[in-house]
């Protein structure tokens, strides 16, 4: 590694040095930050320690020559290997809550995040009522920890194929100490989960078609592409979904699911379907929801695939938590 020019002496002098490189490098923004200066701003502050929250105090302040190989480092790795922030930082954050976070997962980022501060009100009238919650796809865990936020009074499973993805969602899960209400269930969708009922399922399921993929920028591509590929026209785990789900809500529950930009996709697939749209803060039309009566007919329960089971050598059928 080269040594660091030595007339950056501050802060202020990295920071400006980071947001013209990352420009230069055209870098995709969207896993976390939406543009070069923000994110240049995190990466510096974590890297040096520093408060996320508190930039303008250590503009000016002098750093030292390790400091400035750490920086120099982290810059040209960001530039040069296209990895997202978050990679680089092992975090990412969802609001106020921070998740551990690696390239077994994709980066959390959900509008589904945006609704749970609410308890996906008025949809959920009483938030203590609700006993049971799903989350579909957990990945990294971030929906279900948000989930048990949400519902004080809810045991929650969530379940994810991947057991690379389990294993950093039970990282998260302890950060939370919330090995008690959150069970982790390896299944392929709803194959491990026969018999289960609930009152909230969310689901932020692999929603890229197969066009789409091909133009995913080079962040992107260091994320799992089972977490992103959904077929040709980016709606096969909404079918898998919508033809199981009736099964496992109870009969006041709801379905929540989102699925990006693909609300006419869905719509043409499933026009006898009257989905509600959820208005977030930063989309309209990214997240449906269904009432337990509106969904179609469910298939029964098939036979657990034998590759399905349940992390941490809990039957599937247990109310216990990991």
């Amino acid at each position: 590694m080269s040594e660091p020019p030595e007339e950056f002496l501050t802060l202020r002098d990295w920071l400006r040095h980071a947001v013209s490189r990352f420009g230069e490098a055209g870098l995709f923004f969207g896993h976390g930050c939406d543009n070069a200066w923000d994110e240049a701003a995190y990466l510096l502050l974590h890297a040096l320690h520093l408060p996320l929250d508190r930039l303008e105090p250590f503009l000016d302040a002098r750093l030292t020559r390790e400091e400035c190989r750490r920086l120099s480092a982290l810059i040209a790795r960001r530039v040069e290997a296209r990895l997202p922030a978050a990679y680089l930082t092992n975090e990412a954050w969802l609001g106020d809550f921070r998740f551990y976070v690696d390239p077994r997962v994709i980066v959390p980022r959900s509008y589904i995040a945006e609704l749970l501060p609410d308890a996906l009100s008025p949809w959920v009238s009483e938030t203590e009522a609700v006993g049971s919650a799903l989350d579909l796809c957990t990945g990294s865990g971030c929906l279900a920890v948000l989930l048990a936020h949400a519902f004080p009074n809810a045991l929650i499973d969530a379940a994810d194929l991947s057991a690379g993805a389990l294993e950093v969602a039970r990282r998260n899960v302890a950060d939370y100490g919330l090995e008690r209400r959150i069970r982790l269930v390896r299944s392929d969708l709803f194959e491990a989960l026969a018999g289960r009922r609930y009152d909230v399922i969310v689901s932020n399921p692999p929603y890229v078609g197969a066009e789409a993929m091909t133009r995913l920028p080079a962040e992107t591509r260091h994320e799992p592409v089972a977490a992103l590929a959904a077929g040709e026209d980016g709606l096969d785990f909404v079918r898998r979904i919508l033809a199981r789900a009736g099964a496992h809500l109870g009969p006041e529950g709801i379905l929540v699911v989102e699925v990006g930009h693909l609300q006419a996709a869905v719509e043409a697939a499933f026009p006898e379907v009257a989905f509600t749209w959820l208005a977030t803060a930063s989309s309209e039309d990214a997240v449906f929801l269904l009432q337990a009566d509106q969904l179609p007919a469910a298939a029964p329960d098939g036979a657990t695939d034998g590759n399905t089971r349940s992390i941490g050598g809990l039957d599937r059928n247990t109310t216990q938590t990991v």
